[in-house]
């Protein structure tokens, strides 16, 4: 087994000593960017910007392919080191990872040339992919290769979208985003099933965490898999009676799993109930589409931002709140702006799903400023720590 090289990690400026540092930092700071980017383009601030593909395609690119795939890299490669014992990415390598990543944001951001954004846009998750499984695969680290798997379908999405792109056919761009969208709450069902019952039961000092029940946990990863499927083939983008079974059933083993993590102390821990609130609206998200192939809900979009902004963004912005602190060598309680943070993320959520019929501008308008402060809060707090060296000295 290759160690971790301690000595040489601290030869490394901070912030490429782990994958972690660069792309929790550059995800969320894009995060509170590109959401005033967006509310500009429905204000009619900027009428003449032209991004690959129109505003709209990039936006839904961006905050899967840019935002959610820049955090889903940084904790990846990040948590195998901790799974493998092996050396992270880091220094040169990270760094030019992290460079890529850049480029093909500049390339969507600025409309260039296709035979310039396509190879830059396909190759920053194959190189992710890449890099965990030569970290997993020495090791045998089995029970991780779904993992890459994910990986390799988000991919795949990402293509379906580049060919859209390529060919002017929104559809197929429109199929690609949603099936992605899926795929990583389907990173989330995955990763979340670990941490959420790990970190609950240490946020409260429980004498165990929950169990997991192997049956329950390939049941609900497969769902999310079967449903970005069906959305990266049309299907799910259209409503059909028999398909709201589908989402129901999923809807249900993730709500099973939610009720058996919960533990009613956790509600006074902002790290927590971050957390719990994200993944409730995974399950929220599935109910929605359930209702919609039922014919009882009319707009699938707010079951999507559901997942978008109140799960993805939820959970995305809890994780990294906690991640960094452990991983920089410091307690486990995040500054108190960050409860906050939480809160307006999730009252964005609320304002996105429920006020669209009744205030359909401002309903975008007042989710998007929820957002960007939530995600501004972090940059500011967590800025410094993800620059620096751990607190306890160790590398990393």
């Amino acid at each position: 087994m290759q160690l971790v090289d301690r000595k040489a990690l601290l030869q490394i400026a901070p912030l490429w000593r782990l994958a972690f540092r660069p792309f929790f930092l550059a995800g969320t700071a894009f995060a509170a960017l590109a959401i005033p980017l967006w509310l500009g383009v429905l204000a009619g601030l900027w009428p003449d910007w032209q991004p690959a593909g129109g505003a709209l395609a990039w936006h839904r690119h961006e905050m899967l392919f840019g935002f959610g795939v820049a955090i889903i890299a940084g904790f990846l490669l990040t948590a195998a080191q901790t799974w493998t014992g092996r050396q992270g990415v880091s220094g040169r390598p990270l760094t030019a990872l992290a460079l890529l990543w850049l480029a093909a944001r500049l390339a969507w951001l600025l409309d260039a040339p296709l035979w310039l954004l396509i190879p830059l846009e396909i190759a920053f998750l194959p190189a992710v992919a890449v890099l965990l499984g030569r970290m997993l695969l020495p090791v045998r680290q089995v029970r991780n290769y779904p993992i890459v798997g994910v990986l390799i379908l988000l991919t795949l999405a990402d293509l379906l979208v580049v060919a859209g792109l390529m060919h002017s056919n929104d559809a197929w761009q429109r199929q690609g985003v949603i099936a992605a969208l899926w795929l990583v709450a389907a990173m989330m069902g995955l990763i979340g099933g670990r941490v959420i019952p790990f970190f609950t039961q240490r946020g409260l000092g429980l004498p165990a965490q929950v169990p997991a029940v192997p049956w329950l946990e390939r049941l609900a990863l497969g769902g999310l898999v079967t449903v970005a499927l069906l959305s990266a083939a049309g299907l799910a983008l259209r409503p059909q009676p028999w398909l709201a079974g589908v989402f129901a059933a999923v809807a249900l083993l993730h709500g099973v799993r939610l009720a058996r993590w919960h533990d009613r102390r956790l509600w006074r821990v902002p790290l927590l109930w971050s957390l719990h609130l994200a993944y409730a609206w995974l399950v929220l998200a599935l109910v929605g589409q359930a209702l919609w192939h039922a014919g009882l809900l009319s707009n699938p979009s707010l079951a999507l931002h559901a997942l978008a902004v109140g799960g993805v963004g939820g959970l995305i912005l809890a994780m990294v709140a906690r991640v960094s602190l452990g991983h920089t060598g410091r307690p486990l309680q995040p500054p108190q702006a960050m409860a906050w943070a939480f809160a307006l993320l999730n009252l964005g959520a609320v304002a996105r799903v429920l006020l669209p019929p009744l205030l359909p501008l401002g309903a975008l308008l007042m989710s998007g400023i929820a957002w960007t402060l939530a995600f501004a809060l972090f940059v500011w707090h967590y800025a410094p720590m993800l620059c620096r060296p751990r607190l306890d000295g160790q590398p990393g």
